[in-house]
């Protein structure tokens, strides 16, 4: 199953935070994972973060994907598979406050026209 699907990136694993010691780094992967939910005129679609604890990004991924397989048969939605991100938790063992995600985009763009085109588009539905 892994051999089949394209390899997606691994976006950044920064170690920050001095508190945590790199004998404590548990390997925790926090895995972005995107679902169509068809309508009409319009999908809806929809962004989950899960948090998985793996040896590797590889089987990160392929225990999120297993989970958000179900998460999309549950839903009635189709997981977009393509399109997952993963991110090494750069504060490991999850804690408060802990970082889960973190993307970096290069765009030319002030500060507004970068949340009105990327962030709050005004078509969101948050829980």
């Amino acid at each position: 199953m892994a051999s089949e699907r394209p390899l997606r990136p691994v976006t950044w694993s920064a170690r920050h935070d001095r508190r945590v010691q790199p004998e404590q780094d548990d390997r925790w992967y926090a895995v972005r994972s995107l679902f169509r939910i068809a309508g009409e005129p319009e999908s809806a679609y929809e962004e989950r973060i899960t948090l998985w604890r793996a040896d590797s990004p590889e089987e990160a991924f392929d225990r999120a994907e297993a989970e958000a397989v179900e998460y999309a048969e549950f839903i009635g939605a189709t997981y977009l598979a393509d399109f997952g991100q993963s991110y090494h938790l750069a504060d490991a063992p999850p804690r408060d406050g802990a970082e889960v995600f973190s993307l970096v985009r290069d765009r030319a763009l002030p500060p507004n026209a970068y949340v009105d085109r990327f962030f709050v588009t005004g078509q969101e539905r948050q829980q």
